[in-house]
């Protein structure tokens, strides 16, 4: 099996349609002061400005064609008078898919990974982004719906390629071992071997039966439920568990 799937820009803008909708019907059925209860802390006024803010800055980059970093994010997005949070959450929406309709994924970009600064990682993280506020948003109204198997899958691999090797665990710590992750809906699997603050993503195409892949802890379920045990939205005992749990807190990003 391949380590991880490799999304198109269409597959991103797609699933950034179909999230975005579902983000949107579930926080115009909340009351705004609803707690976001996957967010300890936020209300479901916090979490569309959270993600309205993310767009604008993302926007204020991902076309430009150059590669420094821009001026690091706001925490908070600031609404114009008369403006409803949703409405300007819609409005700095519809402003990113019209830049994503147009961007080159070849063209350069800043991003804050150890990957090639092109503009194709930015659909892809918004695709992500999107998904787990999505279920957060209806989980405020107990509707959570899990994220689509193809989708999910992909975004188990943007955590184990992208913010794992960027350093971006939830807490620092030292772990040791190969853990190994299987989404049954997906066909799909990673070996991760962690290596105190360093992660190397394993290529099961690529692995022999006497290469030193051992995993010392096993986790297995849906893509959807992998995906939010590893943001945090849920945890590792939902799903099928052996071997060192230890080494799953090295995993967390949310």
């Amino acid at each position: 099996m391949s380590s991880r799937l490799h999304g198109t820009k269409d597959f991103w803008i797609g699933a950034l349609r179909a999230e975005g909708a579902a983000f949107a019907a579930a926080v115009a059925e909340a009351p705004p002061e609803t707690p976001v209860l996957s967010c300890p802390g936020w209300a479901v006024t916090d979490l569309t400005l959270h993600l309205a803010g993310v767009y604008q800055w993302v926007h204020s980059f991902a076309g430009s064609g150059g590669t420094t970093a821009p001026p690091r994010r706001p925490e908070r997005a600031e609404l114009d008078p008369g403006v409803t949070p949703l409405r300007f959450w819609q409005q700095s929406y519809d402003r990113l898919m019209d830049l994503f309709d147009s961007l080159d994924p070849e063209a350069p970009a800043w991003n804050w990974a150890p990957q090639p600064k092109k503009a194709g990682f930015w659909p892809r993280r918004m695709a992500h982004e999107t998904a787990v506020h999505r279920w957060d948003a209806q989980l405020a109204i107990a509707a959570g719906e899990p994220v689509e198997a193809k989708l999910a899958a992909d975004g188990v691999g943007e955590v184990l390629d992208t913010w794992l090797p960027a350093g971006r665990r939830r807490t620092a710590g030292q772990w040791h071992g190969v853990v190994q992750l299987s989404a049954v809906d997906a066909a799909q699997e990673w070996f991760l071997r962690l290596r105190g603050e360093g992660v190397a993503l394993l290529d099961t195409a690529t692995i022999f039966d006497h290469d030193d892949h051992h995993a010392r802890a096993q986790v297995s379920g849906t893509a959807s439920d992998l995906l939010l045990a590893l943001w945090g939205r849920v945890s590792f005992d939902t799903l099928g568990v052996t071997g060192d749990r230890s080494l799953l807190e090295g995993l967390r990003i949310g």
